[in-house]
């Protein structure tokens, strides 16, 4: 029978206090799948390590991915602070491990384990919002998280620039530390034990296949376009990866505590939930990741000043959130949310896909700003909706397979999007005569042209960009019709399903 734990406090304060460790923990888990990518050309000439150096972000970002659904689900077995503790303490020691490197191999073997730590950092900070909050508070308070994330993605990038040019690249990691341990004593103080689920034998046959479902994912996607898309070994991982999910269902069928319980993967809400985030996330990602890049090389700004054009992105995605997390109180009007969210999110690639060279800068922060308002609301309302329809007891698993969803969709817009915008500006700039130091297949050399062929490659480039978001628009429009056919759970059913949780009984008391 399962066993529950009274939270510290049930007073707003306490839950204040909780949420800050917990926003701390997303801060700093987030900032890491982005802060190294402006620092990436230091470490490769202090490392001596230009073939290997996508592996710094690459390793991140696997093992954060393939260690997702083993920390939700040991969650739910143990209790979640406890392997939240355990596994921000695991980040932190990674982080230390990773600023004192001494050559490439080290640091991405520390990446590995900082990704692994930080993985179970995001699951269980979602997965502790159901214990600290009752069901129709989720969608609020996820929205915090939300903003932090997306913020993080901006922010990133020009903190790693600022580290790497004023102090060393080493302490894009070692920043962790100061605060990592405020929010370790915080969590540790304030955050309920959570629900301990009947102990069992761990899945262990099922999280390995899940983890190798993950490694096959993410290193598609993230060396396609450098292996070949039709080369030997991206044939071989696309098969072994089907394969391997094909396997997964008996090997979980099996388990007596599956990772991945198969009722959930019946569950359209799940399933439908989870797809939805794919889908919004690449996009996401193929916004946040690429816009600064076409602020750079067609504005000619720097790392910081694109990050600071990017601001009404920014502002309209916290905004968006914030209010998305309080209009979620109303479980019942979720999908009107979810479906708001995503045809604003729409329409601001479809704005994406008129940019040019000459597109004026007050044109692109009313892009942005569409853009960002729509990225804002889906998120955490896709979190919401699913952890309102599973049992407390599966509250870890469940976030699990919403944030694995996301993190694979996250790989995967990056990449196909690299892959649409570096071919598109290859074929646009294919006539122009051969000028030395400009290589078609890197458009940062663009500035090396003479200035009468700099704007047509300026404008090729804009061009690629502009119709690589064209490309991806129809993914938002297959999770708009996921989105009508999702029947989120209403409120009654989700305080019933919640029933018994620290969460209920903190309302109720108070």
């Amino acid at each position: 029978m399962a066993k529950t734990q009274q939270p510290p406090s049930q007073r707003a304060g306490g839950v204040a206090t909780a949420m800050s460790a917990l926003v701390l923990a997303v801060l700093l888990a987030a900032l890491d799948q982005t802060i190294v990518s402006t620092a990436l050309p230091r470490i490769a000439r202090d490392l001596n390590g230009f073939d290997d150096i996508a592996w710094v972000s690459a390793a991140y970002l696997l093992a954060s991915t393939a260690a997702t659904p083993l920390w939700g689900k040991l969650g739910d077995m143990f209790g979640r602070r406890r392997l939240y503790l355990a596994s921000t303490t695991v980040f932190l020691g990674a982080s230390v491990a990773c600023g004192l490197a001494r050559n490439l191999p080290e640091l991405i073997g520390a990446r590995v384990l900082q990704g692994v730590g930080g993985g179970g950092m995001i699951v269980l900070t979602f997965a502790l919002v159901g214990d600290i909050v009752a069901p129709s508070e989720r969608g609020r308070y996820q929205g915090m998280f939300g903003s932090v994330y997306g913020v993080a993605s901006i922010v990133g990038p020009l903190l790693g620039g600022v580290f790497t040019d004023r102090l060393s690249w080493r302490w894009a990691f070692l920043v962790n530390l100061p605060v990592g341990a405020v929010a370790l004593v915080i969590a540790a103080r304030a955050l309920p034990a959570g629900t301990r689920g009947a102990r069992a034998r761990i899945d262990y046959p099922g999280a390995t296949v899940l983890a190798a479902i993950a490694t096959g994912l993410v290193l598609i996607t993230s060396f396609g376009e450098r292996w070949g898309w039709g080369s030997p070994a991206i044939i071989v991982l696309i098969t072994a990866t089907v394969a391997l999910a094909a396997l997964l269902v008996p090997v979980e069928r099996r388990a007596a505590a599956p990772v991945l319980p198969p009722a959930m993967l019946g569950s359209r809400t799940v399933v439908f939930s989870s797809l939805i985030g794919f889908f919004a996330n690449a996009a996401m990602f193929a916004v946040l990741v690429y816009l600064p890049t076409f602020l750079q090389i067609v504005h000619g700004v720097s790392a910081t000043l694109s990050g600071i054009f990017m601001l009404p992105l920014v502002a309209g995605l916290v905004v968006s959130q914030s209010l998305a997390g309080r209009w979620a109180g109303r479980v019942e009007r979720l999908r009107a949310i979810l479906l708001t969210g995503l045809a604003a999110n729409l329409a601001g690639l479809l704005l994406l896909g008129t940019i040019g060279a000459g597109t004026r800068t007050l044109v692109l922060s009313v892009y942005f700003l569409v853009t960002g308002a729509g990225i804002g609301m889906v998120p955490m309302v896709v979190l919401t909706t699913v952890q309102n329809s599973v049992p407390a007891a599966d509250l870890g698993a469940a976030s699990a397979v919403v944030t694995f969803a996301r993190s694979i969709g996250a790989a995967f817009g990056v990449a196909v999007f690299g892959t649409l915008l570096n071919s598109g500006f290859a074929d646009r700039t294919r006539a122009l005569p051969a000028t030395a130091g400009f290589d078609a297949a890197r458009p940062d050399t663009v500035g090396s042209l003479p200035a009468a062929l700099r704007e047509t490659a300026l404008e090729a480039f804009a061009r690629a960009t502009a119709v690589g978001y064209l490309w991806i628009a129809p993914t938002l429009a297959v999770a708009i019709l996921l989105a009508v056919f999702l029947r989120p759970v209403r409120k009654a059913e989700a305080r019933e399903s919640a029933c018994g949780t620290p969460a209920e009984e903190a309302v109720s008391a108070a």
